[in-house]
């Protein structure tokens, strides 16, 4: 693509502006209002918890459903996401960075000595910035931070549906595609029915909202795990029947690592005498389970959720790495997390007798 257009495409634009606002906005009103289970969060530090109303199924599938019916009375066009997908990428980029600022302003400001408004400021201006300073900043009483997660998973299938339908203007939808399309909204959509298990990760519950979080639900998620569905659209993959199989065996073996331990782990913070497999929970200082995938590994999670990102890329084929940017960053990704959580709880729980060989045994 030459230099000029490229830029071209890249520089915000008045309907992309339209569309990132209008998109924010359903997604404040009808989150607020639409009926959902409300979910308590874990206890914080000062022993107050956070609710938060998980009605995001519905939210999707009212949205979906708006456009489509918008696009059928010609209203608004199916392919208007991916007809401007750079511009909306810049356009979110320079958002991300605009409302971080703010959070950082608001919170260098705030006096506020509770756990999740509580203001962390070490000085250094780049470092509060990205890591954020406040835990569980709000705005016109909707969290922010799951807010922000929400509606880059919301984002994430929007661009795949655009794409879905440029592909069919374009002509007969390969296998390639019709696979990648279903496994992603499949995971997506088993995202939104579980919403509430995102109450208790470690990115709600321990990391501040900053450009890191911002950046990663916003631009990150949407844009570059849609990366296959760009690529596809632009290169037609056509497999064979035993590719397609293979595939979806290890879509369902990723997902039902992926669910199962994230369940487990969940069912478990909510209530820790919960029976795993039918059996009484195996637990190391009181709060660390060993018990189910948990005790087969240490991040079965993160095992499935590496085969679900594999499954998104092989119906790409192998003729070009690009498709296979997710999985290769997850696995990057995963490995930090995996280094990470392991020296938090030999740190967490190193006054427990052996522990060291209990955590080397779990490995």
């Amino acid at each position: 693509m030459d230099l000029g257009i490229l830029l071209h495409a890249l520089t915000p634009s008045l309907e992309s502006v339209a569309i990132l606002v209008t998109f924010f906005t359903y997604l404040a009103i009808f989150g607020s209002i639409l009926p959902g289970k409300v979910v308590q969060g874990v206890v914080l530090r000062d022993g107050t918890r956070l609710h938060y109303r998980c009605n995001g199924l519905l939210s999707l599938l009212l949205l979906v459903g708006l456009l489509g019916v918008g696009a059928w009375m010609n209203f608004i066009s199916p392919t208007v996401i991916s007809d401007r997908g750079l511009g909306l990428l810049s356009t979110t980029f320079i958002f991300s960075v605009l409302v971080t600022l703010v959070l950082y302003a608001a919170g260098s400001r705030s006096h506020n000595q509770g756990s999740s408004l509580k203001a962390h400021v070490t000085g250094n201006l780049i470092h509060d910035w990205w890591f954020g300073i406040q835990l569980n900043p709000q705005f016109l009483g909707i969290d922010l931070k799951f807010f922000f997660v929400r509606a880059g998973m919301m984002g994430w299938l929007l661009i795949n549906l655009s794409i879905l339908a440029k592909s069919v203007f374009d002509g007969p939808l390969s296998r390639s595609m019709i696979l990648y399309q279903t496994f992603s909204a499949l995971y997506i959509l088993d995202y939104f029915v579980y919403e509430e298990y995102m109450t208790s990760t470690w990115d709600i519950i321990a990391e501040r909202l900053g450009f890191m979080l911002v950046f990663g639900d916003l631009v990150w998620i949407p844009f570059t795990f849609s990366i296959q569905g760009w690529w596809l659209l632009h290169n037609k993959v056509e497999i064979t029947t035993a590719p397609v199989i293979a595939n979806c065996i290890v879509f369902l073996i990723g997902y039902l690592v992926f669910r199962g331990a994230n369940k487990q782990k969940h069912v478990f913070k909510k209530n820790p005498k919960a029976l795993i497999w039918g059996k009484p929970p195996r637990v190391i200082g009181g709060k660390l389970l060993a018990s189910g995938y948990w005790g087969m590994a240490r991040h079965c999670n993160y095992l499935g959720d590496l085969l679900l990102a594999l499954s998104f890329s092989l119906p790409c084929g192998i003729s070009s790495p690009i498709p296979y940017f997710y999985p290769i960053y997850l696995l990057i990704l995963l490995i930090w997390r995996e280094r990470r959580d392991e020296a938090l709880c030999a740190e967490k729980y190193r006054e427990i007798s052996g522990i060291d060989s209990v955590l080397r045994m779990l490995q």
